[in-house]
C-alpha cells in the first residue's frame, strides 16, 4: 500500500512538473525575478555550512539532489570564489560516506573515503583558501590553482579522473562563450554515463542586453550560447568520453521546469 502511494505520488508530482513547464506565464515571472534581484546580488545572500555561496537556493536544492540520485565519486567544479559551493557539495559525499557505513554496519572513517571534490580557479585568494582548507570537510577537498583551460591543468584533472568511476561536473567559471566551450570540450568527456554536466549562468542569454556592463559576457556571448554550439558539435562529430563510448549529452528540462528560478536553464545536461 505505501509503496502504491509513493508511486501515486510521484505521479502526480511529475504531472504537476510538465505542466508548470509549459507555463509560459510562470517562467515570465521566474525570470523577472532573476532580472529584478539582479542589482541587489540576490545569489550572494547564502551561505553552505558557514562558507558564502555564490548560488541560487533552487540551485542549491537541484545540486544536492542530483548528487544524492548519481552518488558520484569525484565532483569537479571550475569556479571556487569563496568556497561554499566545495563545502556543500562535499558535505553531501560525507554524507553519502555515513549512509554507505551505516548500511554496511561498518565503522566510518571519514579519512579512508575515496569521494572528493576537485576545485579549479584562476585565483584562490589565500583568506579564502585558508578559511576552505581549515573547514571540517576540507579533506574532501582539492583546489587546483590555474585557468581551467589551461593544457597543463587539464591534463592533470584528466589524470586524477581517470581514477573514478562516477564523475560529475560542474561549470562555473569565465562565463564566456570562448572560455565555457572549452571548458566543455575539456570536461564533458569526463562526465560517466548517467550523471550531469551542469552549466551555470545560461540565464544570461536571456536577460537583458547589458545587465553585466562590468563583465565580458552579455548576451550572444555566454555559457547558453557555447553550450548549443557544443551540443550541436556532438551532433555534428563523432566525439569519445573518456571511458571509450560515443559522448550524447541532452538538456534535462525537467530539472528548470521544477526549479523555475534557476540560473542555469538549458544548462543541466544529461550524458545519454
Amino acid at each position: 500500500m505505501t509503496n502504491k502511494l509513493h508511486a501515486e505520488f510521484e505521479r502526480e508530482r511529475a504531472i504537476d512538473i510538465q505542466q508548470q513547464g509549459r507555463d509560459g506565464a510562470v517562467h515570465s515571472i521566474a525570470l523577472d525575478f532573476l532580472i529584478k534581484t539582479a542589482p541587489y546580488k540576490y545569489a550572494y545572500n547564502f551561505k553552505a555550512l558557514g562558507r558564502p555561496i555564490i548560488q541560487f537556493p533552487q540551485d542549491m536544492i537541484a545540486i544536492q539532489e542530483l548528487i544524492w540520485e548519481i552518488k558520484p565519486d569525484l565532483i569537479i567544479e571550475t569556479g571556487i570564489a569563496h568556497g561554499g559551493s566545495l563545502i556543500m557539495n562535499a558535505s553531501v559525499l560525507a554524507m553519502l560516506d555515513y549512509c554507505d557505513a551505516v548500511s554496511s554496519g561498518e565503522v566510518l572513517d571519514p579519512l579512508a573515503s575515496k569521494r572528493k571534490m576537485i576545485g579549479l580557479d584562476i585565483d584562490i585568494r589565500q583568506h579564502n583558501r585558508e578559511e576552505i582548507e581549515k573547514h571540517p570537510l576540507a579533506h574532501k577537498i582539492e583546489m587546483i590553482q590555474g585557468s581551467s583551460i589551461d593544457a597543463s591543468i587539464v591534463k592533470q584533472v584528466k589524470e586524477i579522473a581517470a581514477q573514478y568511476s562516477k564523475v560529475l561536473v560542474l561549470l562555473d567559471s569565465n562565463h564566456t562563450h570562448d572560455h565555457v566551450l572549452a571548458e566543455l570540450k575539456a570536461y564533458a568527456p569526463l562526465v560517466s554515463k548517467g550523471s550531469y554536466c551542469i552549466v551555470y549562468d545560461t540565464v544570461i542569454e536571456d536577460m537583458p542586453v547589458d545587465s553585466f556592463p562590468d563583465r565580458p559576457w552579455d548576451v550572444g556571448n555566454n555559457p547558453k550560447t557555447a553550450l548549443h554550439a557544443y551540443l550541436n558539435e556532438l551532433q555534428a562529430e563523432t566525439v569519445f568520453a573518456s571511458d571509450g563510448e560515443r559522448l550524447f549529452y541532452e538538456i534535462d528540462k525537467e530539472i528548470e521546469n521544477k526549479l523555475l528560478i534557476t540560473v542555469a536553464p538549458d544548462g543541466y545536461l544529461k550524458r545519454a
